[in-house]
């Protein structure tokens, strides 16, 4: 089968970040769903393991973490799931990635996909809607109020892939004000689009913004990059007994401004059901059939803003580039080979 992988980590500007090669298709077992991919779409994580992660044994390492595709044959354990079936998932970054021709998952963190978008459109949204959901209803729990709350959440960076679906969840699922942060016009709009109340501006002091509109605290913050610049800002402007989210990785982090306030902490990893086989993994199947209904009633849009072409290593690279820069807006996506 067809399939894109690196063979040593590093920057995306060398001439073989990405390769085409050919492998063996796999095998499903036990709860395993072999899929034949049709579109997927591409995260930071990807351009992260790229970097930092060699290849092991001497062959080349598959990225993606998002696909839209057709089961093909299924393991001896899997109960929900038949050859011929259309689904979507983020799959586990413990086992090879979605770019090639036919991948294995788990049936436990798979979900019916949305019938009424095309592949492209339904491949940008499981990554990205997994950690927003997870954030929202599992870490910050959201729907418990703080006490002489305001029903306000802050999304900073809402115009990447996880702020543009976290909007939307959030819109759709809760009375919550939403805020989001975007520094362009062009971002600014999109946040809009997406159905943010209030827009400010994360290159400058949130506090006079949130003034202007009214807002005298935010009671839930999900930050979703460059926490550590955020985390002094956050603490000045969070009700007491907040709480705040993030799912990036700062090399340092200060709490100390949450201190006067109890405003808790919560981290993110949409890996971690698979990772660890946590008892409740199957919550990731639920949520992508929850918000799969959504997208079929027109209540949740798709954040894919991009199409790159076919699924091969000059389209990938040319993604990751993309991602890189820190300007993209949306989800990128590539379909077929």
């Amino acid at each position: 089968m067809k399939a894109v992988g690196y063979l040593k980590a590093g920057k995306i500007n060398q001439p073989d970040a990405l390769i085409d090669f050919e492998t063996d298709k796999p095998t499903p077992n036990g709860h395993d769903l072999l899929v034949k991919v049709q579109a997927v779409s591409v995260n930071p994580v990807d351009t992260k393991i790229r970097q930092l992660r060699p290849p092991e044994g001497g062959q080349p390492a598959i990225l993606g973490w998002d696909a839209f595709g057709t089961v093909q044959a299924v393991g001896e354990a899997v109960t929900n799931y038949n050859p011929g079936d259309l689904v979507w998932y983020a799959g586990a970054i413990d086992r090879p990635g979605t770019n090639a021709e036919f991948h294995l998952v788990d049936e436990r963190i798979v979900g019916a996909a949305p019938k009424s978008v095309p592949a492209s459109a339904a491949a940008a949204m499981p990554l990205t809607t997994l950690t927003a959901y997870e954030m929202l209803f599992d870490r910050l729990q959201v729907g418990q109020s703080v006490p002489n709350g305001t029903n306000t959440l802050l999304v900073i960076g809402g115009a990447g892939g996880v702020g543009s679906i976290t909007i939307q969840l959030a819109r759709a699922l809760t009375d919550l004000t939403v805020i989001a942060t975007a520094s362009r016009p062009e971002t600014q709009d999109w946040v809009r689009e997406l159905g943010a109340h209030h827009v400010v501006n994360h290159a400058e002091p949130f506090g006079p913004q949130l003034e202007a509109f009214g807002t005298e605290s935010v009671d839930f913050v999900y930050s979703t990059n460059q926490s550590q610049l955020y985390a002094a800002q956050a603490g000045e402007v969070m009700t007491p007994q907040g709480r705040f989210g993030l799912i990036d990785d700062p090399a340092s982090f200060d709490i100390m401004p949450f201190k006067s306030k109890s405003i808790s902490i919560h981290w993110e990893f949409m890996y971690t059901r698979s990772l660890f086989g946590t008892g409740d993994m199957n919550r990731q199947s639920d949520i992508l059939n929850q918000v799969a209904g959504l997208i079929d009633a027109g209540k949740v849009r798709s954040t894919a803003t991009e199409t790159l072409g076919k699924i091969n290593a000059a389209n990938l690279m040319g993604a990751h580039a993309i991602l890189e820069s820190g300007k993209a807006r949306g989800k990128l996506v590539l379909e077929g080979f």
